[in-house]
């Protein structure tokens, strides 16, 4: 049994075919699936999507590329809608200073850490999305878990080494995506072995980063499969047993939909 932790169900690219997109996923051994939010207004698109199936969770949250969208929706706003008995985790959130026009630094580090504070105060695991802001992302941290304790996750990671080893040292987990697989991330997974094996997750962050040898096709939670038995030869692991493990691992981080 496998769990993709982080997906996107609600997007264009599964309007049409989610059943079969469930249905592949079953076969491939992938039998829960988190559909992760990007925007809070969208709360009831991800709630019906878990209402109607099963085998999918979802969290609430405003991804940092629509921080300029929802600047201002307070704690108390996420907080709220985390209460849905199906909502088992806060984000995606987090930086991204990639493209020239994303939102202010200041605003995305607001809402970053109204996220932060709304997983605090629910006891869910925050999604942390960061992407060319290690220092700045490493400083919210150290910062934030001094203020008070929260869980999270560092997701599709592909930053450095060193924001690897702080997130760990903090007490967060660790996700890998199909980016691990690619020829050339030698030192993703060289971090990856660094890695406590009880903070490993696995993703797909569909429809995105389709693992090989699937690369360059729409990413779907069966790939994650894929992902999986990459990362259980870096970890020189048996792929049951790494699919054990890092099923574990997203129930214990994600407790809520362990009940």
């Amino acid at each position: 049994m496998l769990v993709d932790s982080h997906c996107h169900l609600d997007f264009p690219n599964f309007s049409e075919d989610l059943p079969n997109v469930i249905a592949r996923a079953r076969a491939a051994g992938v039998t829960r699936m988190l559909t992760i939010s990007t925007r809070v207004a969208k709360a009831r698109t991800y709630e019906a999507l878990s209402e109607a199936n099963p085998e999918i969770w979802h969290t609430i949250g405003t991804h940092p590329d629509g921080a300029g969208d929802e600047p201002d929706v307070p704690t108390e706003a996420i907080v709220a809608r985390a209460r849905h008995p199906r909502c088992v985790g806060i984000g995606e959130a987090g930086l991204d200073f990639h493209y020239d026009n994303a939102a202010p630094e200041a605003v995305q580090e607001r809402v970053f850490r109204r996220h932060i504070a709304a997983a605090r105060e629910t006891g869910l695991p925050l999604v942390i999305h960061s992407r060319d802001a290690d220092a700045e992302m490493e400083a919210i941290l150290v910062d934030e878990m001094a203020r008070g304790p929260f869980t999270a996750v560092l997701h599709c990671f592909s930053s450095g080494a060193r924001l690897a080893a702080v997130g760990v040292e903090l007490g967060l987990s660790v996700s890998f995506s199909g980016i691990v697989t690619f020829r050339r991330s030698h030192e993703l997974r060289a971090i990856a072995q660094s890695v406590p094996r009880d903070r490993i997750l696995v993703e797909t962050d569909a429809p995105f980063l389709a693992p090989e040898p699937h690369r360059g096709r729409t990413n779907e939670p069966a790939y994650t499969a894929d992902t999986a038995r990459s990362l259980a030869q870096t970890l020189d692991m048996a792929f049951s047993d790494f699919a054990a493990l890092t099923t574990a691992n997203f129930h214990r981080l994600f407790h809520k939909a362990a009940g």
